[in-house]
């Protein structure tokens, strides 16, 4: 084991943690990860979490090795691996025993439930620390996702959702919680995710300026008072960012507390007066308060939105003081102040006592272990460790629209809410559907009928006389169901159609009759009929009576006159796009760059009040490109020096901007021109179209590129796309 991986802990530590990983790396030697490096990169991982950002003891980061090593025991095609004895304590075995025991836990058992799988966590496991290793495990493993398939990685982000945020939640790991919403936010939403990253890179100079501007005037004062601090500027999560503009309905720009300037005092490096004589944490609330007396000297403060969690600490021990402040722009800046044990607290939970000196496994510990113990034995809620901002505490939710279940291989399938067994037999495959009789849901058996509901297993039984009815169109869901119950449904119409057709014309051979196109046209008028396929297969069932055509057309000849044909219905297309030139640029105010020209980006397409950066190019003057833009974060890192400022002007200089939006729609006849009656609402008009089938999916993608005013009815038109029948998404290109 390389010498510098673990170098916190004292000899004994090391050489457990050195023990441990030896036994690993000759279990798992010859076994990879899915980018092709050795298996062992993932134990050491997940002990580097566990001991760097968890500060978790030697014992533990022995168990990860240890369980990694055991862990495949017992399953087909891997030899068991057995540990010695008396070669590690009976307190890492028990860790081992409890993380091998939960690597067991199938979605199946759980249904994908929170709860349920918490109760297994607690029943598989006597140490609450295991939990927490359970949890730095998962970390590393969306950290990595990138390595797994894409089945297996849409798998453990639902997983992820569902089951370790809310454990982490609850259990106060704040930092874990907060990345892997972020890593999650990252797949589940990727343009917003651009868009708000991005911003965060723009603005970072921004934000690093304030900051220096602030302490400057305070700098003096805290250094002759002897306040020893460290000064963060801490920046929320943009799963969080993102959770408050949806929440107030506001876009960036509008969200608070997005910067906040932390103070973190080292109260044993300080020498105050005011903290002489004074221990542990009146210490610590005497210095927090000198601070806040200083910040409040020099700036203009919110009395309204002081948050005193010293003086009053949260239920869960949270402390730190919170105030808003103006500086000498006006703009507000929120300040914390906060001991190093206080951030500590509110970073990592109260699991940050495992690392915090002089603390370690002493009462504090204890109490926080049997409090994790409490909590997940009797599905207690509220979180043991507070976020450090009101309204972080949300966590992400599914989609209501939207349900995930498993077939009995365990491969993870998405459909819409509502969906029953049917449309799962028929997502899987479409003779599988049609032969469906029934199934069973989490090893009950249920009918075609059954409704399904996320985390369920499914097996689908079958049968090879079954045939779709016209009954099935009313209790499925899914678009691509539909389709394949109506094509099969035509397919039986037509070769019952044939037996029919070929009974009538032997019928009439032997009569010697001649039945002509306006004879069959108005007996099918006459028995209501659809079309002459549904007549002939009436006649196949035995519905019409041969006998009846015969007396009809007998009748008919000796009438004088016969009716005539029906006119054929003529289609015309009118021509639905509109040519306006669209070289014309919108003139935009930019600080410090004068005759140039400027362009909107071709890759994405701005529009008269989109969230715009420019960038300077070498020939083409400068380009305008959205926040959004799937170049930003590349162009923003690799050229800052060439990102410029820019806004919209009042109103724009051309009337027009054209964009491109992909609309994915049922293959129904009627979507397009229910698409084109929306556009033609609006202040806007269509350039092209384009339509292509997924017959996969029972789906076609629209391209559709529009000229639009701005920003504002753009957002009209896609609000309006959204809820046409038949309209699955719509997104801007």
């Amino acid at each position: 084991m390389d010498s510098t991986l673990f170098t916190n802990f004292d000899a004994a530590g090391q050489e457990l943690v050195a023990r441990a990983y030896d036994f690993a790396d000759s279990a798992l030697d010859g076994q990879k990860r899915g980018n092709g490096h050795p298996f062992i990169e993932h134990p050491i991982a997940v002990a580097k979490i566990a001991a760097d950002e968890i500060g978790l003891p030697a014992e533990c980061l022995a168990a990860v090795f240890l369980h990694e090593a055991t862990r495949f025991n017992g399953t087909e095609g891997h030899q068991d691996v057995v540990i010695p004895a008396g070669m590690f304590s009976k307190e890492v075995l028990t860790m081992v025993d409890g993380l091998n025991k939960i690597a067991t836990i199938n979605p199946k058992d759980t249904r994908l439930e929170a709860e349920n799988y918490k109760k297994l966590i607690v029943s598989y496991s006597t140490d609450p620390r295991v939990t927490v290793l359970k949890l730095a495990d998962r970390l590393e493993i969306m950290r990595s996702l990138d390595i797994f398939p894409k089945a297996s990685r849409e798998r453990k982000i639902l997983e992820t959702l569902m089951l370790y945020i809310p454990l982490a939640h609850q259990l106060g790991l704040y930092n874990m919680k907060s990345e892997m919403e972020d890593i999650y936010f990252k797949h589940a939403e990727p343009e917003q995710y651009r868009a708000i990253t991005n911003r965060l890179r723009a603005t970072e100079p921004d934000r690093q300026k304030i900051t220096t501007q602030f302490i400057e005037p305070l700098k003096t004062s805290l250094l002759e008072a002897g306040i020893r601090y460290k000064l963060k500027a801490r920046t929320k999560t943009a799963f969080s960012i993102w959770k408050k503009m949806q929440k107030q309905k506001v876009d960036f720009d509008g969200v608070f507390d997005v910067f906040a300037i932390r103070f973190i005092i080292d109260s044993d490096e300080c020498t105050t007066a005011e903290a002489e004589g004074l221990n542990g944490i009146e210490r610590e609330h005497a210095l927090c308060w000198k601070v806040f007396s200083y910040v409040t000297e020099k700036y203009t403060s919110d009395t309204k939105r002081l948050r005193d969690w010293i003086s009053n600490p949260k239920p869960n021990g949270y402390e730190s003081l919170h105030i808003t402040v103006k500086n000498d722009d006006g703009a507000a800046i929120e300040v914390q102040i906060r001991t190093k044990r206080m951030d500590d607290l509110a970073e990592n939970g109260l699991a940050s006592h495992w690392s915090y000196k002089g603390i370690k496994r002493q009462a504090a510990l204890d109490s926080w272990l049997a409090a994790v113990r409490y909590s997940l034995e009797h599905g207690k809620t509220d979180t043991l460790s507070p976020p450090d901002q009101e309204g972080d505490d949300d966590i992400p939710v599914l989609s209501s629209k939207e349900i995930f279940v498993f077939t009995p291989t365990g491969e993870l399938r998405k459909l819409s809410a509502g969906a029953t067994l049917l449309d799962f037999a028929f997502d899987i495959h479409s003779n599988l559907g049609v032969k469906c009789t029934g199934g069973r849901i989490n090893g009950k058996a249920v009918s075609i009928r059954e409704k399904l509901h996320t985390g369920d297993y499914v097996e689908i039984m079958s049968g090879k006389n079954q045939k779709p009815s016209a009954d099935w169109l009313n209790f499925v869901t899914t678009t691509k169901a539909r389709n394949k119950i109506r094509q099969k449904l035509k397919e039986f119409e037509y070769e019952k159609a044939a037996a029919g057709k070929e009974i009538l014309e032997r019928r009439l051979k032997n009569w010697k009759l001649e039945f002509p196109d306006d004879d069959l046209a108005a007996l099918v008028k006459k028995h209501q009929m659809k079309n002459a396929n549904e007549f002939f297969a009436a006649i196949g069932e035995g519905i019409i009576d041969v006998a009846e055509i015969k007396d009809y057309i007998q009748n008919k000849a000796s009438a004088s006159e016969k009716e005539t044909q029906e006119d054929d219905k003529k289609v015309s297309a009118t021509a639905l796009l509109s040519e306006r030139s669209s070289d014309d640029i919108l003139v935009i105010d930019a600080k410090n760059v004068k005759n140039l020209d400027y362009r909107m980006a071709k890759c994405c397409n701005p529009v008269f009040g989109d969230d715009v950066f420019g960038f300077v190019t070498i020939k083409e003057g400068v380009k305008i490109h959205r926040m959004s833009c799937p170049n930003a974060a590349r162009l923003i890192d690799m050229y800052p020096y060439r990102i410029q400022k820019v806004k919209w002007s009042t109103s724009p200089s051309t009337n027009t901007f054209q964009t491109t939006l992909k609309i994915v729609t049922a293959q129904e006849p009627s979507v397009i021109s229910d698409i084109m009656s929306v556009i033609g609402i609006f202040k806007a008009s269509v350039r092209s179209l384009n339509v292509s089938d997924d017959d996969r999916h029972g789906s076609q993608v629209i391209t559709l590129k529009i000229s639009v005013s701005g920003s504002s009815e753009l957002d009209k038109v896609i609000s309006q796309l959204r809820i046409i029948k038949n309209v699955s998404h719509v997104s801007r290109i």
